[in-house]
């Protein structure tokens, strides 16, 4: 007698399904491992390119303002960063070093991560809820990357130049600690990579009954409050500049959130005229 295997989408008690997460998870933590330790072994690629980019008068974002500036004869060019890091703690290079990796391990490991999920939760849909959840991985990989992106090109370098050189006095040189520095960059980049994830949350609410177009459309303008002390807490500085070019996009990804629920509704009124 040959063993039938185990169908993945049978009936499984509870237990079962807490082993079948914790296995999606250890194979999770094993590729956030592996990118952290490809991360860990090219500090220079890691800090001098990516993590202390923004420092430096010729990152991106710099040179765009400036040829910015040219065209359009206004002054927001930025030619320097006036501060210097510094480190006071004996371990902190090294415990940044690895904190560093870890974050980078996880942004590039976050697509296999939202792989695993989808692998857990999938077998508990229907196959139409399957068909109307495709690219759920990639959409959700895509935001988060986007988001990711936005916060490490446009909020970083701007809240860094501002709160960098901002000065209470000529006679107080800012000497920012290098943990006050890494901080900064990677809350702001991660909270932009969440926040940009708005699209995916709205469609599964919307799957669960919880939010429907006319909610969302309803409450527009409360959202629009919301959404500025999003992007008031986000960004660190009191620079009005930065606030709105975050709350700008989430307007954005909100619009977008109402469609995404509008399909939603639309597929689930098709689905309920063919059953009944």
């Amino acid at each position: 007698m040959f063993l039938k295997s185990k169908d993945p989408n049978s009936e499984m008690h509870f237990l079962d399904h807490l082993e079948a997460l914790r296995w999606h998870l250890v194979r999770s933590a094993i590729a956030i491992v592996v990118f952290s330790l490809v991360a860990f072994l090219n500090p220079e690629f890691l800090f001098d390119t990516i993590i202390l980019g923004a420092k430096n008068p010729d990152f991106l974002t710099y040179r765009m303002m400036c040829l910015i500036s040219e065209r359009l004869n206004i002054d927001m060019c930025i030619t320097e960063v006036p501060f210097i890091l510094i480190n006071i703690d004996i371990s902190g290079q090294f415990t940044t070093h690895i904190y560093v990796a870890f974050v980078a391990g996880f942004i590039m490991a976050f697509p296999y991560f939202i792989w695993e999920m989808w692998r857990f939760i999938k077998p508990a849909l229907s196959a139409k809820e399957r068909s109307y959840s495709r690219g759920v991985v990639f959409f959700s990989s895509i935001l988060f990357i986007a988001g990711v992106l936005f916060g490490y090109l446009i909020i970083s370098p701007l809240s860094i130049n501002f709160l960098g050189s901002y000065q209470i006095s000529q006679q107080v040189a800012n000497q920012i600690s290098l943990n006050s520095f890494i901080s900064t960059v990677t809350m702001l980049t991660l909270s932009s990579g969440v926040v940009f994830e708005l699209p995916v949350v709205i469609y599964f609410l919307s799957k669960m009954g919880i939010v429907t177009p006319a909610f969302l459309r309803k409450y527009r303008k409360h959202s629009m409050v919301v959404i500025l002390i999003i992007a008031a807490v986000i960004t660190p500085s009191p620079d009005i500049t930065s606030q709105i070019l975050v709350a700008v996009p989430l307007f954005l990804l909100y619009e977008i959130g109402i469609w995404v629920s509008g399909i939603v509704l639309k597929n689930k009124l098709k689905q309920a005229e063919l059953e009944s």
